[in-house]
Formats: structure tokens, C-alpha cells, sequence
């Protein structure tokens, strides 16, 4: 037998266990949870959980589980609830359209490339492109407001191609004589 055709047999036999997990009822389902981790399924898994996890269990043990980068990467996110900081490789491409004006940035190993010039940061490009502070990393669409799932909104955050309406009647604070 060939490597292909072993793959190919037990990627046949594979399906064909999971296939045969599905159609299972759900006592038999615990009961082979029980055989195959040797402790009883959480109470709260329905029936189609119990069969997804042992399905990914025998799929883990046929063909190898989670390479150890991303293994890392999603025990980061489950421990702090938010994905893992991102760094950009040399060569990547921004691209961010600003009034009319469509503005590219490459990223390089000194920092950033945007008309012809070397920046340290993109915040640095980001003010210059506005005439305003701007955290750069937001401007060109890399992160979200910061802290924007904890803070309830009621009204979508403001385009920064529009320019701010103030409310007339909305008071600014200040004592008014």
C-alpha cells in the first residue's frame, strides 16, 4: 500500500467513525465520552457537543492537534478575553483613503514608508495625513477603539471623512452668564 492510499484509507476510516459517533443517542454518546477520557462530559453539553468533541478528539489523534503557535495564540486569547497583539512583517501594505486622497503605506524594518519618507510610527503619518493627534495603528484600521466592547454606545463611531457636528443646544460646560 502506498503512503497516498494509506492516507486517503484513513482519512476514509476516519469519517467513517465520525459518522457512526453522530448517529449515536446520547447515552451511548457519554458513555464513550466516559471510555475515551476516562471522566463524565460536563452536564451542560447537548448531545451534538459531546459528539463534536470526541469527533475532534479522534480527528486530533489520526492527524496531530493545533501546531504550538497556535496553540499559544488561543490559550493567550482565552486567558485575556482579547487577540493577541499582531506585528506587521516588512513588506505589508496599508492602504487608507482620506478625503478623496488614497494614502499607501509599506511597511518596512526602520519603520514605515508613506511618499517617499521613513516614519518611526504610524501615528506620526496618521497626523500628518489629518493635521490631528490620531493613534496610528486606528487611522489605518488595525485595532478597534480601545476598551469599545466595555463601553455601551448608542450611536456608531464617528467618520473621521466627516466633519463634526456640534449640537447648538448641547451645553458646553461652562457657566453661561
Amino acid at each position: 500500500m502506498t503512503p497516498m492510499t494509506q492516507r486517503s484509507s484513513d482519512r476514509e476510516a476516519i469519517e467513517a467513525e465520525i459518522d457512526r459517533i453522530r448517529s449515536l443517542g446520547l447515552d451511548d454518546l457519554r458513555i464513550l465520552w466516559r471510555t475515551t477520557f476516562r471522566s463524565s462530559p460536563p452536564r451542560g453539553f447537548t448531545k451534538d457537543l459531546v459528539a463534536r468533541f470526541i469527533c475532534w478528539h479522534i480527528q486530533e489523534e489520526a492527524l496531530g492537534g493545533l501546531d504550538p503557535q497556535t496553540a499559544k495564540v488561543l490559550d493567550g486569547f482565552a486567558r485575556n478575553g482579547k487577540p493577541p497583539d499582531r506585528r506587521l512583517k516588512a513588506g505589508t501594505v496599508l492602504v487608507r483613503e482620506y478625503r478623496g486622497e488614497r494614502h499607501t503605506v509599506t511597511v518596512v524594518p526602520g519603520g514605515y514608508v508613506w511618499r517617499e519618507g521613513t516614519y518611526a510610527s504610524l501615528s506620526t503619518i496618521a497626523r500628518a495625513i489629518t493635521g490631528t493627534a490620531w493613534n496610528g495603528p486606528r487611522f489605518f484600521g488595525l485595532r478597534n477603539r480601545r476598551d469599545q466592547s466595555e463601553v455601551p454606545t448608542d450611536r456608531p463611531a464617528a467618520d473621521p471623512d466627516q466633519p463634526v457636528r456640534r449640537n447648538p443646544f448641547r451645553s458646553s460646560g461652562k457657566a453661561q452668564p
